[in-house]
């Protein structure tokens, strides 16, 4: 499907790496409520739509629930093709469908758009109840020191306009730390923490593009505080720029690969995270599901959602 080459049986066989069993599998697939320990913190999942690559948003929407999620993160092209689906259809279908599903929209991802664009797409965000439009910071990259603190609080100071509509429309706006972009590394991250003067403008924290230290992730988790607008379940593994065989690439996913969530866990326990928590990886090439089918898809999640129940446990 969609290019990808593994088939039914290898697909199979890795949904049960890492966490096998049945036991496992049946408590993976409960709602997040019966997993979780703790009942006064627990993480607010969303899923992706570029999960499912370009499979169809009715096709999508009834996994959002299976997933133990309750909202929606839309991606476009070349992810995914979910927010031009909804173009497609129109908006008051793509309404009915979410109430058919009983999901809403949480998220809407927009890097083709960067951060000084999202004017045009705050209408749809705000019509949905959207909390909040992730995207990018762009360039330059790779600064240090005093040029990179110059140039992220020259970032912030132009964002301004753009942040004060958004939050007219009630959304936030979260700055992925992406890699060769403006806010990519750990200083560059404590300094947007520092500079950043509005609740309506935090950063999308995605530990794949960072070290995979997982007390130094805990450690900027700590120092963003209520700067934390999005956390993405991801790390690097063995990375998402090149082919390799799919057991390497689900190494990215929480459970699968050997990066240790639990003081990242710990971390937003600390801050009282009450954002959105996507369980996240790419595909190699974009815009193909992460497993051939929709239910394939979802039980690799909900695999690793049950990893990050049981490290909040612990």
């Amino acid at each position: 499907m969609n290019g990808s080459k593994i088939d039914r049986r290898a697909a199979c066989r890795l949904i049960g790496v890492g966490l096998a069993g049945i036991a496992r599998v049946r408590l993976a697939a409960q709602p997040v409520s019966a997993l979780a320990s703790a009942p006064a913190f627990r993480l607010r999942y969303v899923l992706s739509s570029s999960m499912y690559g370009t499979l169809p948003l009715e096709t999508i929407l009834p996994e959002v629930r299976r997933a133990g999620a309750e909202q929606i993160d839309i991606w476009p092209r070349v992810h995914g093709n979910q927010r031009e689906q909804i173009e497609e259809m129109g908006l008051d279908r793509f309404a009915a469908l979410l109430e058919k599903h009983r999901v809403r929209l949480g998220a809407v991802t927009r890097f083709d758009l960067g951060p000084f664009r999202l004017e045009s797409e705050l209408p749809f965000a705000q019509r949905f109840g959207a909390e909040v439009i992730v995207t990018g910071s762009g360039g330059p990259a790779n600064l240090a020191g005093p040029e990179l603190k110059a140039s992220v609080k020259a970032f912030i100071e132009k964002m301004k306009p753009h942040v004060d509509a958004a939050a007219r429309a009630g959304v936030a706006i979260g700055i992925e730390n992406h890699a060769n972009a403006l806010v990519a590394s750990p200083d560059s991250i404590r300094y947007f923490a520092e500079l950043a003067p509005s609740s309506h403008l935090g950063i999308a924290f995605a530990p794949y593009h960072l070290p995979q230290d997982s007390i130094l992730l805990a450690q900027l988790i700590r120092e963003l505080g209520p700067k934390l607008a999005f956390f993405y379940a991801w790390q690097h593994g063995l990375g998402a720029s090149k082919k390799m065989p799919k057991e390497e690439e689900m190494r990215q996913m929480p459970g699968w690969g050997p990066l240790d969530f639990k003081p990242m866990l710990d971390a937003l326990r600390q801050i009282r995270f009450a954002g959105l928590t996507s369980i996240f990886m790419h595909p190699v090439p974009r815009g193909i599901p992460i497993l051939p089918t929709a239910a394939e898809v979802t039980a690799a999640i909900n695999q690793s959602r049950q990893h990050l129940e049981q490290c909040l446990e612990r």
